[in-house]
């Protein structure tokens, strides 16, 4: 078996980074302990949390957001907000794209959630900041999006860490069975896939269809049946057309931007 090599840059507290390996990190918010909480963030609509999570030694913050926080919407079914954050982190591992910081759903002080790691990170840096040394990576979170079909892709949800890896974050708002991709990052619409990340896509299509696929079936647990059969569809319907998509009729750009 082979060792994943990736690393995590979080912090101890927000004026201590430090850098973590992908494995001890996803461990730890797994079946570590959240010791603190740090106060309540107050940049978005449901409870979000700052906290620390500690396991065998390792320790970092972790954002925590409580399914009893999240605001009820007239579009996607209460509660699940949380699944959604996980089934995002998982949407990514199986694509290979290594997008979405390690979460896990799992009980808390305030019952069970989703928890994210923390990513350390200029808070002053963010799609609208980026230049052309990051279309590689862009391309990648937009193609992302369409599978994930995220209604609140905000400039400010794209975060670059100290090694100018791109982190996409706040994914409560994905799965929908149907259409609502809201993004900024509409420039590579109509403009065709890499061929990587077709072979991508077509892997994750095998992976999805698989029933002996542990991450896969990992997905199935957090989506209902009809969300995970709509992102099935979505994904085909990707590969037939070969390219970004086109933005819809309806609103199609999260508010605010950033």
């Amino acid at each position: 078996m082979t060792t994943d090599q990736r690393i995590i840059y979080t912090a101890r507290e927000l004026d201590e980074p430090v850098t973590i390996s992908h494995d001890a990190v996803l461990k730890a918010l797994q079946d570590g302990e959240v010791d603190t909480e740090h106060g309540l963030m107050r940049f978005g609509s449901n409870y979000t949390f700052l906290v620390t999570v500690k396991h065998e030694g390792t320790d970092f913050l972790g954002i925590y957001k409580p399914r009893i926080g999240e605001r009820p919407l007239w579009d996607f079914p209460d509660g699940t907000l949380c699944q959604r954050e996980t089934a995002s982190y998982i949407l990514s591992e199986l694509l290979g794209w290594n997008l979405v910081p390690p979460t896990v759903l799992r009980e808390g002080p305030r019952g069970i959630g989703s928890i994210q790691v923390f990513i350390d990170h200029d808070p002053n840096r963010h799609y609208f900041t980026f230049d052309e040394s990051m279309e590689s990576q862009t391309r990648l979170m937009a193609a992302f999006d369409a599978l994930a079909n995220n209604a609140d892709r905000k400039g400010g949800h794209c975060l670059l860490d100290a090694d100018e890896h791109l982190w996409g974050i706040d994914h409560g708002l994905t799965f929908n069975s149907m259409y609502k991709l809201r993004t900024v990052i509409w420039k590579y619409s109509g403009e065709p896939f890499s061929e990587q990340v077709r072979q991508d896509m077509e892997r994750l299509c095998q992976s999805l269809e698989d029933p002996d696929h542990a991450l896969a079936n990992d997905l199935r647990t957090l989506l209902a049946a009809y969300e995970f059969s709509a992102l099935q569809n979505r994904l085909n319907r990707l590969l037939s057309d070969g390219t970004y998509p086109e933005p819809g009729p309806g609103p199609n750009r999260p508010w605010p931007a950033v």
